[in-house]
């Protein structure tokens, strides 16, 4: 939504904790109107919520000292890279501490690298010690299948199982990635298969969300669009080729970026620019000096036109 693609704020430093106050922990009706105010994803936000109510019911009837389904709480995220997989797991996070379920909520993304060692056993020291990090809160797992077919990958599962089970009250694992090597990775591995049973489907955006995803953007950055310039987006947009390279709310985020550097390029003879033109993007800041046709913002594609703009975007 207007929150797709906004890069993961700083991991705090566990000792500055005490110096820094906390800012005020988010209630569940706060988090499920941010969860509310994405941009599409409509079977997402149904099944969250869904997915809220059980769980709160369960904990209500757990503290009537009533009997409790052992619902698995873990979850599967499937979809095409852009779509907001990032942004809500980070949201689940907040949810499930404020149902109770977890004592912090935090949000620890990782990819293979980032479990797997350069030996073996050494990666079950690794995942053991990001699963720590990830107590109390969500352990995101981007591209969880190419932890299959090698034994160090296989150290990590076992490891990742053990750590879910000895854990399992206070850790909330997400997989993510593409739904066919998904469904194979769950279904080869059965400590898996037994504890992720719910999966959740991110749609990629249409050309109207992702035109709701860039005003977003826009506006939350203190920019305004200039004559033309939405008109520009929706040119770019039209020449993407909607397969699984195309990064949805990723597109939107390089292309703002883009035209914000841009758009620093155009003033860069202009001694002092208004407060007007600070904050206006044109047409052609958005589309860049390149010809209009050859123009690629794909996930990785370099910035049109000069200078060379970061292009470090994050995955909403």
């Amino acid at each position: 939504g207007p929150d797709a693609g906004v890069p993961a704020p700083p991991q705090p430093d566990p000792n500055a904790a005490a110096a820094a106050p906390a800012e005020p922990e988010k209630s569940l009706d706060e988090l499920l109107a941010e969860l509310d105010a994405l941009v599409g994803l409509k079977t997402v936000k149904a099944e969250i919520h869904r997915q809220t109510a059980v769980l709160r019911v369960e904990s209500l009837r757990e503290k009537a000292g009533l009997k409790v389904a052992t619902i698995t709480r873990h979850l599967v995220f499937v979809g095409n890279p852009g779509t907001g997989k990032t942004t809500v797991a980070r949201l689940v996070g907040g949810i499930y501490r404020a149902l109770g379920l977890l004592s912090k909520g935090q949000l620890v993304e990782v990819d293979r690298s980032e479990l797997v060692a350069g030996y073996l056993g050494q990666t079950a020291l690794k995942t053991a010690e990001v699963c720590k990090s990830a107590l109390g809160g969500v352990l995101f797992i981007d591209e969880a299948y190419s932890l299959s077919g090698d034994q160090y990958g296989e150290e990590a599962i076992n490891t990742l199982v053990k750590e879910m089970e000895d854990n399992r009250h206070d850790l909330v694992v997400i997989v993510a990635g593409y739904p066919l090597p998904m469904a194979r990775f769950i279904s080869e591995n059965p400590g898996l298969a037994s504890r992720f049973r719910t999966t959740i489907f991110f749609d990629d955006y249409t050309d109207d969300e992702l035109i709701g995803i860039f005003t977003g953007m826009v506006a939350k950055a203190d920019y305004d669009l200039g004559p033309g310039a939405l008109d520009a987006f929706r040119t770019l947009l039209g020449q993407q080729v909607r397969d699984q390279t195309f990064g949805n709310g990723r597109f939107a985020r390089n292309v703002m970026e883009a035209a914000i550097g841009h758009q620093a390029w155009r003033l860069r003879e202009v001694s002092e620019p208004t407060v007007a033109e600070l904050r206006t993007l044109t047409a052609d800041d958005v589309l860049g000096d390149a010809p209009a046709e050859t123009v690629d913002f794909g996930p990785d594609a370099p910035a049109a036109g000069d200078p060379p703009d970061p292009r470090e975007a994050d995955q909403p």
